[in-house]
């Protein structure tokens, strides 16, 4: 694996909520991933005004880029999720989208930041990632 995550025995337990609390990546080629968001294949949203699954669609979406490169969900080692007027509830319904994403996987570093609007009106999320791909 291109990359080790990191989770101090002296701070808090981060895997509970879903993310490491940092990423070192030993080798391998990075990969940026633009922000995605809930689109299909012709650009029509999934998940109409369900947070959970616009965040499936665009995990899934994530997950295609990052195979096109050569890579799995294993070599992501950073999220950034922008979530339309958040509010903590909201974390209720992503974050278990994104640990089911990851299901066996040591879930990568991630921040998590409420945003006024996105590019345009029917999204409700966007998630960057970066990859280390071997």
């Amino acid at each position: 694996m291109a990359n080790n995550r990191i989770n101090p025995d002296s701070m808090y337990n981060s895997l509970v909520y879903g993310f490491s609390h940092a990423a070192v990546q030993t080798s391998g080629k990075t990969i940026h991933l633009a922000g995605q968001v809930a689109w299909d294949k012709d650009c029509n949203i999934v998940g109409g005004d369900d947070l959970a699954a616009q965040t499936r669609q665009t995990l899934a979406n994530i997950k295609t880029v990052v195979e096109a490169a050569g890579g799995t969900i294993a070599d992501i080692v950073r999220l950034r999720i922008y979530v339309v007027n958040h509010s903590p509830d909201k974390l209720g319904v992503v974050l278990p989208e994104v640990g089911a994403f990851f299901g066996d996987v040591t879930p990568p570093p991630n921040t998590f930041l409420g945003v006024q609007a996105l590019a345009l009106p029917d999204f409700l999320i966007e998630i960057e990632a970066t990859a280390a791909i071997d």
